[in-house]
């Protein structure tokens, strides 16, 4: 048999061969001989084929194909490679052509091994990228996604016969047999060697056939954890696809805030895209109640002159607060807020935060969804024993951020002795105490006159303010007239006291401004209360 054809095949190797048999079966060649016709008989025919699906090995199968004149069988391991290079080759003549025999071999992927399965996707992830049709991807992964779902809804225990069939028939690979029956995770394993490109694909072709997004989410996280883990060198690409598909997944709100506080760690390396970025930042925001105060001290990028990362905290909160129905949740905005305020206490020794900083991460959340601003008073108390350099005018804008009416005694009575607040701040504090047990008072004694059909069986709790809780026990108005005027005795003492206290930092102030108009300069001046 003459050899009077020379194929090259992408520059791995070179194939001689019979020019006729090859070109009754490949009308890719035989047009290439028609139009080299002129080229002597005794010359061999050269040809060179650049980006052959499956390069030489799947070149050569092909071959094999056409010298036994189509009667060689095509088996499920070569079904996808033969698939494609047909489709490459224009193989459609002749009665046994070769892209009938690879279409018939398709018709019995139901009945193929879950390892046959895999091979046949991983043989589609490797060509794809030079095939001329994606009908054989679709058809390998809608079987694929067929056996995850069968197998996947088979009931875990009291299982039937018939499921039981069928997980056997989906091989020892697929199943892992336990003492509570079918793991919903078998699959995981086998699709780590699958290209990013490839999961995107097999997970879209999922949600169409409406799998459980919980079960998709914690496949992604394993994947992406595996991949950036590993010295793949897609690890940014795998990166992006996974959080593009978790944001897909009803804005990853199957995944924990944990979880996507690890997708943030082990991406950070990365540099992923900005809109990738904004993604993963919109998803855990819109979980911020849920975060841990660990999770939140991410150190700052490289070139920021800070401990923590304060910008990516602030923008999670514009995220959380954009979240609908979140407003509207008393209990997920107080947890917010408690959160917040072990940060700042967190970040407030930090020598390089600067003051505006500061005063956004205190005001960031509304005021209602704090009770007490003990918290937030401390927090400013222990960033003024740092920063002891900030203007009058900086420290002005931090006591702002504090609402006087929320301190308890305690803090106003640490206040009150506080060096690194100035007088008219104390005053203030004070003067907002004795309004607020003033309008106690009243209320109460509005009460106690009420007549008695009005108030019989009703009890009215003072929870507005937590500092009031703290001193009232919960102070319930009833018939109990001895309890009710010992704790009135009580405040009304109390009253007495924050009088003094005001009375005597109204003085100091007085001196202090008699003391300026004799010294101008040698007096500092007080800074303006808050508007």
């Amino acid at each position: 048999m003459p050899c009077d054809l020379e194929v090259d095949v992408d520059g791995e190797q070179t194939f001689l061969l019979d020019k006729e048999v090859v070109s009754s079966f490949c009308g890719r060649l035989r047009n290439l001989r028609d139009r080299e016709s002129i080229i002597s008989s005794t010359t061999p025919f050269q040809v060179a084929i650049h980006g052959f699906p499956g390069g030489a090995e799947a070149f050569e199968l092909m071959t094999k194909f056409l010298y036994n004149k189509g009667r060689t069988e095509v088996t499920p391991r070569d079904a996808c490679l033969l698939y494609y290079a047909a489709h490459s080759m224009d193989m459609s003549d002749g009665v046994s052509n070769l892209l009938d025999l690879t279409e018939k071999s398709l018709e019995g992927l139901p009945y193929w091994s879950w390892p046959e399965i895999m091979h046949a996707l991983k043989q589609c992830q490797d060509l794809l990228p030079g095939s001329v049709s994606s009908g054989m991807l679709d058809r390998v992964l809608e079987s694929v996604v067929g056996r995850i779902t069968s197998v996947t809804d088979a009931s875990p225990s009291g299982s039937s016969p018939e499921s039981s069939a069928l997980r056997l028939s989906v091989d020892t690979r697929s199943t892992i047999s336990t003492k509570n029956g079918c793991q919903r995770n078998w699959w995981f394993e086998d699709f780590l060697s699958l290209s990013p490109d490839m999961i995107e694909e097999v997970i879209k072709n999922m949600v169409l056939q409406k799998l459980d997004h919980v079960l998709l989410s914690r496949f992604l996280m394993h994947y992406l954890k595996s991949h950036v883990s590993s010295a793949s060198c897609n690890k940014k690409k795998a990166a992006e696809i996974i959080i593009d598909l978790l944001y897909s997944l009803d804005g990853g709100s199957s995944v924990s805030c944990k979880g996507l506080f690890d997708v943030l760690r082990v991406s950070a390396p990365l540099k992923l895209n900005k809109g990738c970025q904004i993604k993963l930042e919109n998803m855990i925001g819109r979980k911020f109640d849920h975060a841990l105060l660990d999770s939140l001290l991410i150190p700052a990028p490289a070139g920021i002159d800070c401990l923590y990362d304060v910008c990516l905290i602030l923008r999670f909160l514009k995220s959380f607060l954009s979240t609908s129905n979140v407003t509207e949740s008393k209990a997920r905005l107080k947890q917010a807020a408690q959160l917040m305020d072990s940060y700042l206490a967190e970040v407030a020794p930090d020598s390089s935060l600067k003051p505006l900083m500061f005063l956004s991460l205190a005001t960031a959340l509304p005021d209602e969804t704090r009770d007490s601003h003990d918290a937030i008073y401390r927090a400013i108390d222990m960033y003024l024993e740092v920063h002891t350099q900030l203007l009058d005018e900086e420290k002005t804008k931090l006591f702002c951020a504090i609402n006087y009416e929320k301190l308890s005694i305690e803090s106003c009575k640490h206040l009150a002795m506080n060096s690194k607040f100035p007088s008219r701040t104390v005053i203030r504090a004070l003067i907002s105490q004795q309004r607020k047990l003033r309008n106690l008072l009243q209320e109460t004694n509005r009460s106690k006159e009420s007549p008695p059909e009005q108030s019989r069986g009703k009890k009215k709790q003072f929870s507005d303010d937590q500092q009031i809780i703290l001193y009232t026990k919960k102070l319930e108005i009833s018939g109990e007239n001895k309890r009710l005027k010992t704790q009135l005795q009580g405040m009304r003492w109390k009253v007495i006291e924050l009088e003094k206290i005001c009375k005597k930092m109204k003085a100091q102030v007085e001196k202090a401004t008699k003391s300026r108009r004799v010294s101008p300069s040698g007096s500092r001046s007080l800074p303006r209360l808050c508007s």
